[in-house]
């Protein structure tokens, strides 16, 4: 694996030690080191079947490893350490059509915090509103979910996971659904949120060109890590090879590029 030795010297939230998953015999995760660090964007890439939902699964405690070592602040993953943590996973058609409205679908980012059974009271209710706030999505709070863009749902979906007041957002393929012009947006809303609230985000594509426009740090993985450092060092071609195989183009988004300056109202 190729490591980039630059690493701030940031508290670290994730941290895994040789960690190997298996199915059927068969290998997905083979002796993986890991970490994410306080107040950063980790991307992790790699195309399909490469083992990343594996390991957000691993990182969260719900996959444990056969061999290796999982730490989520310092703790074994676990409920306890997942109160500290905000986990969207990949959107299915039909939850983008349930019949909810949009604050009906934050609210249930309260349930972590207060238990399945107890009734959200007033407050409960002014810090979903306050999060729905924070995402710029007040006016569509009384809107059905399903009728929203997929840019204004993956919104909704973040003031879900920030109910909860978590210190590490988890995302599986956040931009599945999205239009450019939507993921650009979002991902300047990540940016925003760690940057004023100090949280630190993972999130995995099959999309190295986005990952690496938008992370701090990025994760090459195909069930190996082949590459764990600066965005700028991971497109080599000894790197790309081992994840993506040959004949791979990039095509990464700079400060020039039209579509990151566009601004779409309703995202």
């Amino acid at each position: 694996m190729i490591v980039d030795k630059t690493i701030p010297e940031k508290p670290v939230f994730v941290e895994l030690s040789d960690v190997w998953v298996g199915y059927n015999g068969k290998w997905v995760l083979k002796s993986v080191f890991l970490d994410c660090r306080a107040g950063e964007i980790l991307g992790i890439v790699g195309p399909n079947g490469a083992g990343k939902s594996t390991l957000l699964k691993v990182i969260l405690g719900l996959i444990k490893p056969d061999r290796g070592s999982v730490a989520l602040f310092g703790k074994k993953p676990g409920k306890e350490a997942r109160l500290d943590v905000g986990y969207l996973p990949q959107i299915s058609n039909a939850e983008r059509t349930f019949p909810v409205t949009a604050l009906d679908v934050v609210m249930m980012g309260i349930y972590s915090r207060i238990g399945l059974f107890r009734r959200p009271g007033r407050k409960e209710k002014e810090t979903a509103l306050d999060m729905l706030s924070m995402v710029h999505m007040s006016e569509h709070a009384r809107r059905p979910f399903g009728v929203l863009s997929g840019g204004q749902q993956q919104r909704i979906n973040i003031a879900r996971a920030l109910c909860s007041n978590p210190r590490l957002l988890v995302l599986d393929e956040p931009s599945t659904g999205v239009d450019s012009v939507a993921q650009e947006d979002f991902y300047l809303l990540l940016a925003k949120l760690r940057d004023e609230k100090g949280l630190s985000v993972i999130m995995v594509s099959h999309d190295i060109g986005v990952i690496t426009s938008h992370a701090d740090r990025v994760a090459c993985l195909n069930i190996e890590v082949h590459y764990h450092g600066n965005p700028e060092s991971c497109t080599s071609d000894e790197v790309m090879e081992k994840v993506f195989g040959k004949n791979l183009n990039i095509m990464v988004h700079d400060s020039k590029c039209a579509t990151c300056h566009m601004k779409h109202e309703d995202v």
